[in-house]
């Protein structure tokens, strides 16, 4: 069955994206803007089936090989109809949009031999879970250029369950897959869309540059165990923007590599811009720093967040032999409501992949704001534990209200060193010495001392 070609070019040129990378103040670096795709077809022109069924991994691999042929001819269009569209893994390629239609839901197979077994990334040296393999994304793509995914509010779900089963019954022999993952790409656009169920990560861009997601929803069950909505991993120019995550874990995880792997890869994640998100982790942060941040994290700045019914609201985590840094960060205009506790900086938190880590690779913590911050019924206002071989500092809080529970101990602070100002409940000692803090001026990525 074939699309009218008129509706198929329609859809081709509303749905694709032309990349652009530019600086802005304050704003995001990368900035994608309509372009036309030339080229559409239907996923049913190579035999899918949508009745939920039927596996369609292959009909998803013979329509992507055939649109390769376009790649030097301005780029084309996959366009999935409504239906339920039952696949394992597959891979996307350059100058390609993948639109999923309002109604239609790609479903990620409950059979494991139907997802491909990927080497590690090598800024982690193993499965984050297990040594040795793990399992490809659902949808997924490596040292692409130009490459959407996106839709009219489609579905991506990824039947987490059973994944989420066998984690907590020990029964995997590879570490999980995640939903969409690109690998040493640039210019991604995941946007418009609906992501439910991923057995780990919804979104994963690692070693990425100019990545843009938008206008998304995330949602896994909050006892789901250790799932996590978005992570850019030693990836760089990153947007987030005008979306709604929900899952077990963290909502938003920036990392980049784990212990000598990640030390030894040296590929930082940076320039990151997350604004107008809805976030609730019901296990973990609703934005985490770390732990696996071996290669660096810099240079994000975070506003107008709303983060509720959370475990956790902001976290930075850390240990001995992670080594890399996490500074840089400026987090504003945050509503926190119905909160455990609103921030921590964790300098002991996480394992290690193997014994070959090395004890001295100390991480820093440097130069991190916080301000703008208003917060309801929050049960600890913050938990503050550097490392003494290697504090915490320039941890500075502004204009931050928060209505505690606890108002015995609102507060716990040990190696750190920082500045506050218009905080309340008042913040422990040692966030009221001189400090220099990080600001914006003007434009993002500049720093100034308050």
């Amino acid at each position: 069955m074939k699309m009218p070609v008129a509706v198929l070019l329609l859809l081709a040129l509303s749905t694709a994206i032309r990349t652009d990378a530019e600086e802005s103040g304050g704003e995001c670096g990368f900035k994608p803007s309509l372009k036309p795709r030339p080229h559409s077809v239907s996923i049913l022109e190579f035999g899918a089936v949508g009745d939920g069924k039927t596996l369609n991994t292959l009909a998803f691999q013979n329509a992507i090989f055939y649109l390769k042929s376009f790649t030097d001819k301005g780029g084309a269009q996959l366009y999935v109809p409504p239906g339920k569209w039952l696949t394992g893994s597959f891979s996307l390629t350059s100058h390609l949009t993948l639109f999923v239609e309002k109604g239609a839901v790609i479903l990620g197979s409950q059979d494991p031999s139907h997802w491909d077994l990927v080497d590690p990334l090598p800024s982690y040296g193993r499965g984050i879970e297990l040594p040795g393999k793990r399992y490809q994304s659902l949808i997924n793509g490596d040292m692409l250029h130009d490459v959407v995914v996106t839709g009219d509010n489609g579905t991506i779900d990824g039947q987490g369950s059973v994944w989420w089963d066998w984690f907590e019954s020990h029964s995997l022999n590879y570490s999980r897959p995640h939903l969409v993952e690109f690998t040493s790409s640039d210019y991604v656009v995941v946007s418009n869309l609906t992501f439910l169920n991923a057995p780990a990560y919804s979104i994963h861009p690692v070693y990425c540059s100019n990545v843009a997601v938008q206008n998304i929803s995330v949602s896994t069950p909050g006892e789901s165990p250790y799932t996590i909505g978005i992570v850019p991993d030693s990836s760089n120019n990153v947007c987030i923007e005008d979306s709604r995550i929900e899952v077990g874990y963290d909502a938003i995880s920036l990392k980049s590599g784990w212990d000598e792997y990640g030390i030894a890869y040296d590929r930082p994640t940076t320039d990151v811009y997350i604004r107008r998100v809805y976030l609730k982790s019901s296990s973990g942060s609703s934005v985490a720093f770390g732990s696996e941040m071996s290669g660096g994290i810099s240079n994000v700045h975070v506003e107008q967040v709303h983060i509720y019914n959370s475990f956790s609201g902001i976290e930075f985590r850390t240990a001995k032999g992670r080594g890399g840094y996490i500074k840089r960060i400026i987090i504003s205009d945050v509503e926190l409501r119905n909160i455990n506790t609103a921030f921590g900086a964790i300098g002991d938190c996480g394992s290690h992949p193997d014994d070959n880590f090395n004890p001295n690779a100390l991480p820093v913590l440097d130069q991190i704001t916080l301000q703008g911050v208003i917060g309801s019924n929050i049960t600890t206002a913050g938990n503050f534990r550097g490392l003494a071989e290697s504090p915490f500092t320039s941890l500075c809080l502004f204009n931050v209200s928060l209505a505690i529970r606890n108002t015995l101990s609102p507060w716990t602070c040990s190696n750190v060193v920082g500045f506050s100002e218009s905080v309340s409940p008042e913040p422990c000692p040692e966030l009221e010495s001189s400090s220099v803090c990080y600001s914006l001026l003007n434009s993002y990525g500049k720093s100034t001392d308050i």
